[in-house]
């Protein structure tokens, strides 16, 4: 590959990373946010399971936004890398990332099972469907990624590359490294998640399926239809997002064992600006998701901002202005 045409790469990787990611960052961020202020707005959510699991979601995802998306953007897009001037970064960057990754992964197939034994014939698998084992399983999941995340501490690290002239943020153990695109990220936060979720989530629309069939009450069955159906078309959404990715990096790694020319390293780094920005879209998009899937989320996210917080602060105004000072 000529010097010009790798000055192009390099250069369309930039304006890809800025003007694609910046509205990716922008709009999760706000989503997420979103998303967490409905759930926790309405006492319908409050009390569901799946609901929990959804706003954990979308808490972590911002966490993954701002660490991994936030910082990439940083990098590619204004050559500003806070993983070569910090040590602790460069550590807690990876740990971060990959921490919340496995914990959404973890969210998104909590949640889709929880609607499979909420739409369940058997009473005995509905019991299972309630917000105490949704709490205990979170914290499970989540003191288990944490641990998971240990060694990336251990194994990321500032190392001088000889051929960018600087110090560089990267796994400093091959089998590590083999271990993390292998094992971590093909298989536990890509297939396996997937396999999860598209299982359940055929089981899930079957019972959805004979709802009306039975005595339920209208506003469980609602909910239950509303939930499964946001939860199975983020799940169809996410693997699109996420699989483009997974699959540069499958190319990745038999390239390691091939080994890799300047030319072939190039071409990766570029189809990975490429994908990575529609890897982050899965993290930024659960709340226009359910805004395009579901006309009840429509109508109680204009509940919930219009009616009850921009009611309140309209109320608080007027109390406010009808306050006589007293002398």
């Amino acid at each position: 590959m000529t010097e010009s045409n790798r000055s192009s790469l390099e250069f369309i990787s930039q304006q890809i990373t800025i003007y694609a990611g910046i509205p990716i960052l922008s709009a999760g961020l706000l989503g997420n946010i979103i998303n967490i202020i409905v759930f926790l707005s309405l006492q319908t959510f409050r009390q569901n399971s799946c609901a929990f699991y959804l706003t954990i979601m979308s808490i972590v995802n911002n966490g993954q936004l701002i660490t991994g998306l936030f910082t990439r953007i940083m990098i590619s897009g204004f050559n500003i890398d806070w993983t070569q001037t910090s040590i602790f970064y460069c550590k807690f960057r990876q740990f971060c990332l990959q921490t919340c990754v496995s914990i959404s992964m973890t969210c998104m197939c909590l949640a889709i099972i929880d609607q499979f034994l909420a739409t369940c014939y058997t009473r005995q698998w509905q019991q299972w469907s309630n917000i105490k084992v949704a709490h205990r399983l979170t914290i499970l999941s989540v003191i288990i990624w944490l641990l998971h995340g240990i060694p990336y501490w251990i194994f990321y690290d500032q190392i001088q590359s000889i051929t960018l002239g600087h110090s560089i943020c990267i796994v400093n153990n091959f089998i590590f490294q083999i271990y993390y695109i292998a094992v971590h990220l093909v298989i536990w936060n890509c297939l396996f998640p997937t396999l999860i979720c598209i299982i359940f989530g055929i089981l899930a629309y079957r019972n959805i399926q004979d709802l009306s069939y039975r005595t339920i009450p209208l506003v469980r069955r609602e909910l239950d239809r509303q939930l499964t159906s946001i939860v199975l078309i983020q799940v169809i959404f996410n693997t699109i997002m996420i699989m483009p990715y997974v699959i540069v990096y499958i190319l990745i790694l038999n390239a390691l064992f091939d080994g890799i020319d300047t030319t072939t390293s190039e071409q990766f780094r570029f189809a990975n600006t490429l994908t990575i920005c529609l890897f982050y879209l899965s993290f930024a998009s659960p709340f226009y998701v359910y805004i395009c899937v579901s006309g009840r989320f429509r109508q109680q996210f204009i509940h919930v901002f219009y009616r009850i917080h921009f009611n309140k602060w309209r109320r608080r105004i007027i109390i406010n202005n009808q306050i006589i000072p007293q002398e």
